[in-house]
């Protein structure tokens, strides 16, 4: 009987000035999330959001021409959404119509998991500030879960800018 695999999780969590509506509104509209999906250098050109419980997002991120410029599709199928307080969904990678492909077929190092499930909250510390957790599951190594969170913390970035 072999045991399973570690699996590892990335929780990061930052502090924005500004209310809990406009960082939910960042995660939630289609404008919002264009113009902050992707890490640093790479843009969002599409959001085409589906934005309930049941309901699946289809965005894009297209990568600087100096890393090659390819467009990388992911779906987000929401399973949970509490107003103003959390979003659950799980992430796949997709082609540009929405169907799963694997991370490899993307050019993406083989222990990418083909979904993610994510959990976002979102906490009023006042009228003018929000604390924003974003929680991701299962990947199988520490190596990945660095990858993600180095990615993410650029787009959190990118979101700050905005408010």
């Amino acid at each position: 009987m072999s045991a399973e695999p570690m699996k590892y999780n990335m929780v990061l969590t930052r502090v924005f000035d500004t209310s809990v509506e406009q960082v939910w509104k960042a995660w939630s509209e289609s404008g919002q999330v264009m113009r902050w999906w992707g890490p640093n250098g790479f843009t969002a050109p599409v959001a085409r959001m589906d934005f309930r419980e049941g309901g699946t997002s289809l965005v894009c991120m297209r990568a600087p021409k100096e890393f090659g410029g390819l467009d990388l599709y992911n779906t987000w199928t929401y399973q949970k959404i509490v107003p103003m307080l959390q979003i659950e969904f799980i992430q796949h990678f997709v082609d540009q119509d929405g169907n799963k492909i694997a991370p490899t077929e993307v050019n993406l190092p083989p222990e990418i998991p083909f979904e993610v499930r994510h959990v976002i909250t979102f906490k009023a510390l006042s009228d003018k500030k929000t604390e924003l957790t974003v929680s991701e599951y299962g990947y199988p190594s520490e190596q990945i879960v660095e990858i993600s969170r180095t990615g993410m913390n650029e787009c959190l970035d990118k979101m700050a800018a905005l408010f």
